[in-house]
Formats: C-alpha cells, sequence, structure tokens
C-alpha cells in the first residue's frame, strides 16, 4: 500500500482495543478521536477514502500537537483493513439504526470498533454482516456527534476490561 497520510511515531504492540473509522468526512471529528485513542493507548484505522486531507489544518488543530503519540494506520479499502486484523480480534459495528445497545457487547482485548461516516453512518452491508451496537438517544435529535460516540464506547469497554 502507497503510504498515506502523516507516519506513526507511536507503535502500541498491543493495543487494548482498535477504532476503525469508515471513510469518515470531518476533520476536526477525526481529530478528536486520534486524540483520544492518543490518550487510551488505543490503534486508529482510517479506512479510506477520507473525505478531507490528512494535511488539512481542521485535523492538526483537533489533534492539537498530539499526533506524534497516535499509532494510526491507513488502508486504501475496507478490504485491505479486514485482511490487516489480527488474529483473535472481533469486529463490532457502531449504529444508530442498530437494535442492541452497546452494554450488551462484551468486548475483548485487542477487538476492533467499527464507526461509519458522519453523514452516512455505516453501509447496511457492514451492519448485517458483524455484530452492531447503538448508543441510546431519549431525545428528539437524530445522532450523536461521532466523537462523543466513540468517546462513550470506547472508555466504556476499557473500564470493563478492567483499565481503569
Amino acid at each position: 500500500m502507497a503510504e498515506m497520510g502523516p507516519r506513526a511515531h507511536v507503535v502500541i504492540e498491543a493495543p487494548q482495543l482498535h477504532v476503525v473509522l469508515y471513510q469518515p468526512e470531518i476533520p476536526a471529528n477525526t481529530g478528536n478521536i486520534a486524540r483520544l485513542c492518543g490518550a487510551a493507548q488505543l490503534r486508529l484505522h482510517l479506512i479510506h477514502p477520507l473525505g478531507f486531507s490528512v494535511d488539512d489544518k481542521h485535523l492538526k488543530r483537533a489533534g492539537l500537537d498530539y499526533w506524534p503519540e497516535i499509532d494510526v494506520r491507513h488502508h486504501v479499502d475496507f478490504d485491505v483493513f479486514l485482511r490487516s486484523m489480527n488474529e483473535g480480534g472481533r469486529l463490532l459495528c457502531f449504529s444508530r439504526h442498530a437494535d442492541m445497545l452497546y452494554p450488551q457487547a462484551r468486548v475483548n482485548r485487542g477487538d476492533y470498533l467499527l464507526f461509519g461516516r458522519e453523514t452516512l453512518g455505516l453501509p447496511k452491508n457492514l451492519r448485517e454482516a458483524y455484530p452492531c451496537y447503538r448508543v441510546p438517544i431519549w431525545g428528539k435529535v437524530r445522532s450523536l456527534n461521532l466523537a462523543t460516540t466513540v468517546g462513550i464506547v470506547s472508555y466504556h469497554y476499557l473500564f470493563q476490561m478492567g483499565r481503569f
């Protein structure tokens, strides 16, 4: 695969979890999620095409000066990402269209948490092919911000696994 985007300066040998963004569109969300991954020592996977340049000033601003602390991997498409997955790691999807709530998932070390695009979410074929969960919304808004959702579920699962 051709080099895509800035190289990771940190390599997390055995991350507790992997955060996977399927064709993210908003650089500020990706930057905030990258910052979260750096803080929690999670590996971030970006599945292309992206809706922005990885050199985008908004992406850099959202990640502030933390990019050297992020273990980020770029994948040209979903199939390439699947081939890169470590043995034993399961793929779990997150979508507002899912029936199961995220606390129902039992996540194990090394699992992959897949989140969809900000505007379109995950394609239906992916939601149907893998276990899929949602964060509940009780109000009349149609969805949560992607970075908020990633933060909610990532930290919940880290807690569940005894990380803190």
